[in-house]
């Protein structure tokens, strides 16, 4: 079968490996229907050192179960089903609590020598626990935004619920890329009365604005920091949904959040420490957030995907097959696209 593996910085190639096979009772393959390429997917595109193993990449996908293990319980051959981005055993103590990123039987796709996504088919590990059989067939007209529900809008989402985004509320949505623009969707869901996206890219931020974005900053740093105050009376906002992972943003969502506000940080942190702790502490202000334990959000999510109350999957505006992976790398890298789809 053939699937994508990064070896280095840009360099990214369609394979032959091995079939994905059963391996533990609890396991199921799926062909892979619909993938595609994250934003933290850039990060080892342009940050992979040398000598570090090749890696199976994609963490994000809809798929047809083709055969599963013999202790599989929920799931049957031909179910349509969202593969989310950790797999997860959906009976520890930590996936009891919702937070199956934690799970202690589990791990995350296309890293750690897992296998990834982008292909043609790929092993589930704790199937039962990880996968999520879809209503639907797979010629859906909504299988972009249902796709999304395996990593960009459960993270969104995530970041929305951390930074308490409730009615009423102000909250500015750092970066717009396809969480970022998520995150937008997800304030406006929970009912955030003013949503300031801070962003750079006129065709992102116009997509913000019709997700329910209210106003648009696109200043950085200091001035970035100014402009959302100056909209926000001077108090800063309620809620922060940190989308990006760079210390210049997270220092950014310290200067806007108002006293006692909320932080949700959903970019994987590229600092050691976060920034700006003084001003943080005494703003008394929280800061969460983490990997998205979207597998316990798909359920809450999915009703307003069916019935076309949020359309996330407007953020996918370029689809490639296999062979155009790795252009669809570049393209993202090079911020020519916002989020491709990969049909295998």
């Amino acid at each position: 079968m053939r699937a994508t593996v990064m070896h280095g910085p840009g360099d990214v190639r369609i394979e032959n490996v091995p079939d994905s096979q059963i391996r533990e009772p609890t396991d199921a393959i799926i062909r892979v229907t619909s993938a595609c390429i994250c934003g933290s997917d850039l990060w080892p595109y342009t940050l992979m050192t040398e000598g570090e193993p090749a890696q199976r990449m994609g963490h994000e996908a809809i798929g047809i179960v083709e055969e599963i293990g013999s202790a599989v319980a929920t799931l049957k051959k031909g179910d349509l089903v969202v593969m989310p981005f950790a797999f997860s055993d959906g009976t520890c103590v930590f996936c009891h609590e919702h937070l199956h990123t934690a799970c202690q039987h589990g791990g995350f796709f296309g890293n750690g020598g897992m296998e990834g996504a982008q292909a043609e088919a790929l092993r589930i590990p704790q199937a039962d626990g990880t996968l999520f059989a879809l209503p639907v067939g797979p010629d859906d007209a909504l299988m972009a935004s249902l796709l999304t529900l395996s990593d960009v809008m459960g993270t969104g989402h995530h970041a929305a619920v951390v930074a308490r985004v409730g009615p009423g509320k102000a909250a500015a949505v750092i970066g717009d890329g396809a969480v970022g623009l998520c995150g937008v969707i997800a304030a406006k869901r929970l009912g955030a009365e003013q949503i300031v996206i801070m962003g750079r890219h006129a065709d992102r931020l116009a997509l913000a604005r019709d997700f329910g974005a209210t106003e648009v900053v696109s200043e950085r740093g200091e001035d970035g920091v100014a402009r959302v105050l100056a909209l926000t009376g001077g108090l800063g906002v309620h809620a922060v949904l940190e989308c990006v992972g760079t210390d210049q943003a997270m220092d950014t969502a310290v200067g806007i959040v108002r006293p006692g506000g909320a932080i949700g940080r959903v970019g994987v942190p590229h600092y050691e420490a976060v920034p700006s702790s003084l001003p943080l502490f005494f703003k008394n202000a929280t800061v969460g957030g983490g990997p998205a334990p979207v597998r316990a959000y798909i359920e809450e999510l999915l009703p307003d995907v069916l019935e076309g109350r949020i359309e996330p999957g407007r953020v996918f505006d370029r689809t490639v097959g296999l062979d155009g992976v790795p252009e669809g790398y570049r393209a993202m890298n090079d911020r020519e696209s916002i989020k491709v789809m990969v049909k295998p």
